[in-house]
């Protein structure tokens, strides 16, 4: 998975319930009633610090069938204006009200307007934002993943090399700030996992810059085929899915089945802006997979600080002896592993019998991985047999957040402790790219961040 952490940390797993489509903003406001008011705080504080012009965000509550939302509002200036929201350019109504009533709780505008003149961004452009935004390298990855599958699908549609490609949905302010909202609260949740059965477009069609076309529209359906990703058809006449909501889901390289039995942790319910007969809401959802394999009660009664994180507390250890595989192989196989989602991986040198070295192989895993994990071992070494060890474990509660130095915000990690103290660690790659870029010691960056984290 894209948004797969390179650390050992409890990540958890995103179920989204696609049934009314998703787009961009549905997807951002679905994970902010997820992470709550710290969450649009902090994405607030974020977007404040994007260099881009012409927009200003709102979050607020709003009610779609009379279930209260999220709402996550990215409103344009008359030079950025792309009328994805206006009914009336969609379809040719005279309706071009939103199916819903504001109710402006937790109201956050900031402002970006400025006078300039309106101009398409490419994939380069868009890239240069990304850069340049105050995000984590995980989220920054992700945010880049989601723009270049945006991109090559937008390129297909249009006969075009996709770097020549200079076009309304990949360039749109709006689209940039939804991508780079979703991937800040993806990373800001420590999602490592998602699921999404399918995702139910409409039928008919819908206006665009370039005419009438049919829905799903020619990019959404190029990511979905590129990426594999389950359609399903509604009797809605419209546009659930925008491909914006589709490349984002296809960067979470999400698996398609929901596991057997499973626990819901939290839920997150965005709203979308358009006016159909069934209302568009997203439904996010972390859930805990309860592995039949292992069994709840296996598990037994579940860590006070794990469910601070909502972490699984059961995880599974694969283990292997192996006397007749190269350094190099083995190298090569835990690095499969850990690409396929392994939250650890790493070979111990032993001796075996008649004294021959060996290695031991150990992989730790989340109960539903098992059977993936065994096939990469089976076929990537030379052993011939896999020992499995269900294990209890207990995570700190911990949160990636961004201090004020003198280099700018740089992100830290900082966990709970068990007597209520706090332990802040800095972020290696913002800390060494500080180092490389400033020319300065790789230690006094981290001991300025450090002190930085301390007195906030």
């Amino acid at each position: 998975m894209a948004i797969k952490a390179a650390d050992t940390r409890c990540g958890k797993t995103l179920y989204l319930d696609c049934q009314a489509g998703i787009a961009g903003d549905m997807l951002v406001a679905a994970l902010l009633d997820l992470g709550g008011k710290p969450a649009v705080g902090r994405l607030t504080q974020m977007l404040e610090k994007l260099s881009l012009e012409g927009f200003s965000v709102a979050v607020t509550r709003v009610k779609k069938a009379g279930i209260d939302c999220c709402d996550f509002d990215v409103k344009l200036d008359a030079a950025h204006e792309n009328h994805d929201h206006d009914m009336a350019y969609l379809h040719g109504l005279g309706d071009t009200s939103h199916d819903h009533d504001h109710d402006h709780d937790h109201d956050h505008d900031h402002d970006h307007d400025h006078d300039h003149h309106h101009a398409h961004r490419g994939l380069a452009q868009v890239e240069q934002v990304i850069d340049a935004a105050p995000l984590s390298e995980r989220a920054r990855g992700f945010a880049r993943d989601a723009f270049r599958i945006l991109a090559r699908a937008e390129a297909k549609a249009h006969g075009l090399p996709i770097d020549q490609v200079h076009f309304h949905e990949v360039g749109a302010v709006d689209s940039i700030v939804d991508v780079l909202a979703a991937a800040f609260l993806i990373d800001d949740l420590d999602i490592e996992r998602a699921i999404v059965p399918a995702l139910t477009d409409g039928h008919r069609t819908i206006r665009c810059q370039h005419g009438v076309i049919p829905v799903p529209v020619p990019a959404t359906l190029n990511i979905c085929i590129a990426h594999s990703l389950p359609l399903a058809s509604s009797s809605v006449e419209g546009e659930l899915v925008t491909p914006t909501g589709a490349a984002l889901v296809a960067a979470l390289e999400p698996e398609f089945s929901l596991p057997e039995r499973y626990a819901i942790r939290a839920v997150g319910l965005g709203a979308g802006k358009r006016s159909y007969e069934r209302p568009s809401i997203l439904r996010a959802m972390l859930i805990e997979e309860l592995d039949a394999h292992v069994g709840a009660a296996a598990c037994g009664p579940r860590p006070s600080l794990s469910a601070e994180t909502q972490a699984p507390n059961c995880i599974v250890k694969l283990e292997c002896d192996i006397d007749d595989c190269s350094p190099e192989v083995l190298a090569y196989a835990v690095e499969r592993l850990r690409e396929a989602g392994a939250r650890e991986a790493h070979w111990l040198p032993i001796f075996c019998k008649k004294g021959r070295p060996a290695y031991q192989l150990q992989v730790i895993v989340e109960p539903s991985d098992v059977s993936r994990m065994e096939e990469i071992i089976l076929s990537e070494t030379t052993t011939i047999g896999i020992r499995r060890l269900q294990m209890e474990r207990t995570c700190l509660p911990r949160a990636i957040e961004p201090v004020e130095t003198p280099w700018g915000d740089v992100l830290v990690k900082t966990v709970r402790l068990p007597d209520g103290t706090r332990r802040t660690t800095p972020e290696y790659e913002a800390c060494a790219a500080i180092a490389r870029d400033k020319g300065v010691a790789l230690q006094t960056v981290m001991d300025t961040v450090r002190e930085a984290a301390r007195n906030r």
